[in-house]
């Protein structure tokens, strides 16, 4: 029995269109050039994941600086249908517990899932995230609209 191999990888101009397709598949919305562009300049904010040296996922993220707070924000997080339960998607989500750690200078994790998937939302709870809003018209185009805000908390508000 050979044991899986999960990886991330940077994201590059030369695999941009793997990025692109990956969350064609995954996600029910578009992301736009503008998406894509800055997240070949994201650095260790965007990785692709890869299972045995296939590519099955992807974790895109961004620094937001409002309301008093710097949090990170997970724009995208996923992994193709067969691949999951695997350790891709907790592979991810290590990669940006890693950086909001090395930084030390974070507020909070959060995020968007679409009110219907359980299954993110168990998964993000199993890491400490809480759904502290829910946003009733935040997808455009997909239904349900509704979101809910899904956020772990790293220190306490000043």
């Amino acid at each position: 029995m050979t044991i899986a191999k999960v990886e991330l990888g940077d994201i590059t101009h030369h695999n941009i269109r793997q990025l692109k397709r990956i969350n064609q598949m995954i996600f029910p919305v578009a992301y736009n050039d503008k998406f894509y562009k800055d997240v070949v300049d994201a650095g260790e904010l965007a990785k692709l994941a890869y299972y045995n040296d296939v590519v099955v996922g992807a974790v895109c993220c961004r620094i937001d600086t409002s309301e008093n707070q710097r949090r990170l924000y997970i724009m995208t997080l996923g992994c193709l249908a067969p691949y999951r339960k695997t350790g891709v998607g907790t592979a991810m989500l290590n990669h940006v517990m890693s950086i909001v750690e090395k930084d030390g200078n974070f507020d909070a994790i959060y995020l968007h899932v679409q009110v219907t998937n359980e299954v993110a939302l168990s998964f993000y709870q199993k890491f400490g995230f809480e759904v502290i809003d829910t946003k009733e018209q935040y997808y455009k185009r997909i239904d349900p609209p509704g979101a809910h805000v899904l956020q772990r908390t790293l220190r306490n508000q000043k």
